[in-house]
């Protein structure tokens, strides 16, 4: 553990800083932004390309921006607003979106009519249009694709009649180098996969293995098999340990625990069954003490999530009276696990890009952000106009909206058995201004950090956590590192003139 000698002498002294309270200081630097490396961790066997996580908010994180984020080298966290079925889906979405391996292929069956494929790739919101088909004793019959719908003029027909019935086929165990080769030379689009009793066992798709092939995927946060990685959020107690069971059928790379306090008997007796029944990464939180850090890892945890209160539609420190400063808390949370290789996820408070340096800097591997990826394309809800200007809805998991709508967010915040007209909120409900794509949004916010990162001269996110050391500043230092004496009369892209 490296000791950040500011933040070790506040926390002797009782005093708690955050992201406004501290500078990063430079050091002598071989480094050039352009070429730091970004890899990084958000559980213990899950990886990132760039450390930017997005939170398990219903006006943050649902399939499209998961998808957009892990092809950025991120990951998103699918809320838990949603029912088990319907969150297990969205789950599905990203992992089907991209695949190098498909290891349990959607097939259809022969005697199935053409328009009920079809209306179940309506229903089910399918991105793609080939299919195993098989027999009702479940052998490989044929393949069905986009070119056999688009030409079939008479939906009543049967998929056997459509289908090719003789597909191009490999045998289980076919790697992708092998199908990738097999593909191009053979001109076929798609490769099922049989074992030996003629049972579909994996599928293999060209587009997404000439991505990964011609390096135009490299980039992307990807699992073994060439599938996008995403996470998903789940409460406590045996109805979401069933949650989980779902969401683990469906591949999902990591379960995060997300509730208001994470040292409870509660989370850490939910962590430990998922992990005796499940061979899954769980990340945990939230927490905002290194004592409560290091019983969580202890119990199993796979990745620490640390904030209670810094969010901007979080109220819980002025209604509770709880919570520690985020960057004191993330370093205090590092102290306490830095004998480990469990990473820490810094969750809340970030409001510029150079906010995730220092988080990182505090002993972070990666920073979640919910309102810095809100208001993107990608995030759920409808644009709307007002005052002359484009928004999108955002609000907190505790605010009355989503605690009147969804039990998982009573349940967040310990209100499980609170009646509609009794709960208490932890957080707000307001609007904010539309961004535009995710893409734009993130390549500021890596930019960024990757600025912050060469003037410490760090190349690599663990020599940030390593190298960087802080000033506390004063107000009157707070003021001076924003723009001032001037009226900005034009809005950079990654400086609101609001800010």
């Amino acid at each position: 553990m490296v000791i950040k000698t500011t933040l070790e002498h506040a926390l002797k002294e009782g005093l708690a800083l955050t992201f406004d309270d501290v500078r990063l200081k430079t050091g002598h630097s071989e480094v050039m932004p352009d070429n730091v490396n970004l890899e990084s961790k958000f559980s213990k066997n899950i990886g990132l390309k760039i450390p930017i996580v997005s939170a398990a908010m219903d006006t943050v994180t649902e399939y499209k921006l998961a998808i957009e984020l892990a092809k950025l080298g991120g990951i998103g966290v699918i809320h838990r607003n949603l029912s088990p079925e319907e969150q297990a889906s969205q789950v599905s979405k990203v992992k089907h979106h991209l695949n190098g391996l498909i290891d349990k292929p959607i097939c259809v069956y022969e005697d199935e009519s053409v328009s009920s494929v079809l209306l179940k790739i309506k229903e089910k919101g399918y991105s793609f249009l080939s299919f195993p088909v098989l027999s009702r004793e479940g052998k490989l019959v044929g393949l069905v694709t986009g070119n056999d719908f688009d030409f079939c003029d008479n939906p009543s027909l049967k998929i056997s009649n459509i289908m090719s019935s003789q597909p191009y086929h490999g045998k289980e165990g076919m790697s992708i180098d092998e199908a990738y080769q097999k593909m191009r030379s053979e001109k076929k689009k798609s490769i099922p996969l049989k074992d030996k009793e003629g049972r579909v066992v994996g599928m293999y798709v060209f587009s997404d293995l000439k991505r990964i092939k011609t390096r135009s995927a490299e980039n992307y946060n990807l699992d073994s098999n060439g599938q996008l990685r995403v996470a998903a959020a789940i409460g406590t107690g045996e109805e979401e340990i069933e949650r989980a069971s779902k969401l683990v059928e469906k591949k999902v790379d990591v379960v995060v625990i997300d509730t208001a306090h994470g040292d409870s008997k509660a989370v850490i007796d939910t962590l430990r069954e998922i992990k005796k029944r499940y061979d899954i990464d769980v990340v945990v939180g939230n927490v905002s003490i290194g004592e409560s850090a290091r019983r969580l890892v202890d119990n199993g945890a796979d990745g620490i999530k640390v904030g209670q209160g810094p969010g901007s539609i979080c109220t819980t420190r002025i209604i509770a009276g709880i919570g520690r400063p985020q960057v004191s808390a993330i370093y205090d949370c590092y102290k306490a696990i830095s004998d480990t290789n469990i990473p820490i996820c810094g969750d809340g408070g970030i409001k510029n890009s150079g906010d995730i340096t220092v988080a990182i800097g505090a002993g972070a591997h990666s920073v979640m952000m919910g309102g810095m990826l809100a208001g993107t394309e990608e995030s759920p809800g409808e644009i709307y106009f007002y005052e002359g200007r484009q928004w999108k809805l955002y609000r907190g998991m505790g605010s009355l909206g989503a605690m009147e709508e969804s039990k998982s967010s009573r349940q967040r915040y310990l209100q499980s058995d609170a009646g509609k007209n009794r709960l208490i909120p932890e957080g707000i409900e307001g609007r904010i201004p539309y961004r535009g794509k995710l893409s734009d949004v993130v390549f500021q916010y890596v930019g960024g950090l990757r600025k912050g990162m060469g003037y410490v001269g760090a190349g690599t996110i663990e020599e940030l956590r390593d190298k960087a050391d802080f000033d506390r500043i004063t107000n009157s230092g707070f003021l001076e590192s924003h723009p001032h004496s001037i009226k900005i009369t034009k809005e950079a892209p990654n400086y609101p003139a609001n800010t």
